[in-house]
């Protein structure tokens, strides 16, 4: 068992339940949604989250690992208003998210830049973990960063690395979302083992976005949870496609290394109302999998304890994994 921070304080690691680990709660471009959303800041922004994210916890699912970091408008005092209307434990995370460059405050000072000093990102990951998130007691649980299509730019490097500082400073485990079309999830664990990381704290976010059996062995073999986290989202593949290949990894003895999520939200800027949202993607919401995924799973053959394991006993070893590779440094 382990201490794993969520929006409403610490809860032990056996209390997480069942988890999906890969979605967001609020999605948007900071300064688009100041000047032109004002309806973001709306009571019914959040009384419309919070009745989202509690059909989410009756629908059997007990918490969720919000990604949204730097870069994809992390708005904790939206999320501090949402926490009290669930009961649905939510993990917030820290990090940031680029497929290029790093965010404007950090382009000019850190090593060898205009103001040469440490990497300033590592304080601030860690200082959101250990204390809290800006100027609040809500502490990050989680990090995450990315790489997609453009591959290992400079600033992605950047960041992945100082998010890789982090863990080993801290135990927080990691998630990246990758680009499973140029195999980027070998990339991430070639750049964090590098670091000092145990493969055992990551899920390779997006390995669902492939049907290449190989390609997921390999990341699997190395210790990495798959996320097949993007349920609902069918311009890249289809959710029969996504369901066959777990299906497959699963008779292959992968069932330890699979975590299933939407990475869907509640409210998002990237549309112009929730409603055009739902009509653009009408699977991609929170009660998808329960709704759709877990009975095609059971019925592709898929037993039970096969869906706790990915459900319950993954995501918790996530966590527990790499409190005890901390405590082990």
């Amino acid at each position: 068992m382990s201490e794993v921070q969520t929006l409403r304080g610490a809860i032990d690691s056996a209390a997480l339940g069942r988890v999906l680990i890969h979605e967001h709660i609020f999605l948007m471009d900071m300064e688009y949604t100041y000047n032109y959303r004002q309806d973001f800041f709306e009571d019914r922004t959040i009384t419309d989250a919070a009745a989202r994210l509690n059909a989410l916890k009756a629908s059997g699912i007990d918490t969720i690992i919000d990604l949204t970091v730097l870069g994809l408008g992390r708005h904790v005092p939206s999320l501090a208003k949402v926490a009290p209307l669930t009961d649905l434990n939510i993990i917030v995370s820290t990090g940031a998210y680029t497929f290029d460059a790093v965010p404007g405050p950090f382009q000019f000072h850190g090593p060898g830049l205009l103001l040469d000093r440490p990497e300033p990102m590592v304080d601030l990951f860690v200082r959101d973990i250990t204390e809290g998130i800006g100027s609040t007691t809500l502490k990050a649980g989680e990090l995450k960063c990315a790489i997609d299509m453009q591959g290992l730019r400079p600033g992605v490097e950047r960041i992945m690395r100082a998010v890789a500082r982090a863990n080993v400073l801290t135990g927080a485990p990691i998630t990246v979302h990758t680009a499973p079309q140029i195999e980027s999830g070998l990339i991430v664990q070639q750049v964090l083992s590098e670091e000092g990381v145990n493969l055992e704290d990551v899920i390779i976010g997006h390995c669902g976005d492939t049907d290449n059996i190989d390609y997921l062995m390999k990341l699997a073999d190395k210790g990495s949870l798959l996320g097949m986290d993007r349920f609902g989202v069918e311009f890249a593949i289809t959710m029969e496609q996504r369901v066959a290949t777990i299906v497959e990894m699963v008779k292959r003895g992968y069932v330890k290394h699979i975590a299933l999520s939407h990475d869907c939200c509640a409210w998002s800027d990237f549309f112009p109302d929730v409603a055009d949202y739902h009509r653009a993607m009408p699977r991609h919401n929170y009660l998808h999998i329960h709704d759709d995924v877990i009975p095609a799973l059971l019925e592709a053959g898929v037993s039970q304890r096969d869906l706790d394991t990915m459900f319950i006993d993954n995501p918790r070893r996530h966590f527990e994994a790499a409190a005890k590779h901390f405590a082990e440094r």
